[in-house]
């Protein structure tokens, strides 16, 4: 299982969701058999949403329909989409082997300028149907090179699949401020992302420029980089978080380890968000080194197995 150590950055930059084109079922007959099922999953366990993130699954064939059947067979409602599955599901241009993103991104920016939203529209549907709701959006649209075009696309695709907010890397103030003021034509939430620079006042700035400027916090990478508990910074800025990223990483810069085996406070975080009635989304995210004779999909569930007992 070699692809389980890509990073996300280069998870996102190569499209390796939309490359592994595995489909195990026609989109007719994998509707079909997901509607048939009488239990649909719930990830909300004493009031919090306990979502996951498609990168999690990244050793794993990744088209729309695979990702929805993991949700199911983790017992999750809840999904953070990163781009590419669902611009495959659209419709989006392959890029050649061989060819260079510089020399693809022009005919990528065309189509998502003028793409209709109709299959974006299609694949809410099939998730919604299967009792699972798209609550964040994370194309690869959003970035610095990025035309205007491609970032109101990326709003709209987030709008249509039903998401509340986008996420992205948090980048420099001239890229947070473009976006958070694109983000208040569009009146939607962008959640930045950050790693191990992490820090009590690293989204402060972002925050200042727009009201639609937002923290999607990390808190094993918060806690990483750190050397602290993310709980401090929960508590001051909870009304700015669009969602968290649960994972368990160790204190300077550690690696990351099966969840309660590291120091993150996991277990805390989640016991505040049920204390607090927080409403934004607690989601899986999937970077320890999957156990040989294990998948992903495993691994997950006992992710979720361990915040339904934290949250008891």
């Amino acid at each position: 299982m070699k692809k389980q150590n890509i990073s996300r950055r280069q998870f996102i930059g190569t499209g390796a969701i939309a490359a592994s084109g595995m489909l195990f079922l026609s989109k007719a007959s994998f509707a079909a058999s997901v509607l048939k099922r009488a239990d649909k999953p719930n990830s909300v366990i004493n009031g919090v949403q306990i979502g996951v993130i498609t990168y999690s699954f990244r050793s794993m064939p990744g088209t729309a329909e695979d990702l929805l059947k993991y949700c199911i067979d983790c017992n999750i409602n809840a999904i953070e989409l990163m781009g590419d599955a669902a611009e495959a599901y659209a419709g989006a241009p392959k890029r050649g082997q061989g060819q260079t993103w510089t020399d693809f991104a022009p005919k990528m920016a065309e189509w998502r300028a003028g793409v209709s939203m109709d299959k974006f529209k299609e694949l809410r549907k099939m998730y919604n149907d299967a009792g699972v709701t798209i609550y964040a959006w994370k194309p690869n649209a959003l970035g610095a090179k990025n035309t205007d075009a491609e970032i109101e696309y990326a709003f709209n695709a987030g709008k249509a699949l039903g998401c509340n907010h986008v996420t992205v890397e948090l980048p420099d103030e001239a890229q947070t401020k473009r976006l958070g003021d694109l983000a208040a034509k569009h009146k939607m939430l962008v959640g930045y992302h950050a790693h191990t620079q992490a820090t009590p006042t690293l989204w402060d700035a972002a925050l200042a420029q727009s009201k639609y400027n937002a923290v999607n916090l990390d808190i094993g990478h918060y806690a990483a980089g750190t050397s602290s508990s993310p709980i401090p910074f929960i508590e001051k800025y909870h009304d700015r978080i669009t969602s968290l990223h649960i994972k368990d990483r160790k204190f300077h810069d550690g690696p990351n380890a099966p969840w309660g085996e590291g120091d993150t406070p996991i277990k805390e975080v989640l016991q505040l968000m049920k204390k607090n009635k927080y409403k934004f989304p607690a989601t899986i995210e999937l970077e320890y080194k999957i156990p040989d004779g294990s998948d992903a999909v495993a691994e997950v569930k006992k992710c979720r197995a361990y915040a339904a007992d934290a949250l008891k």
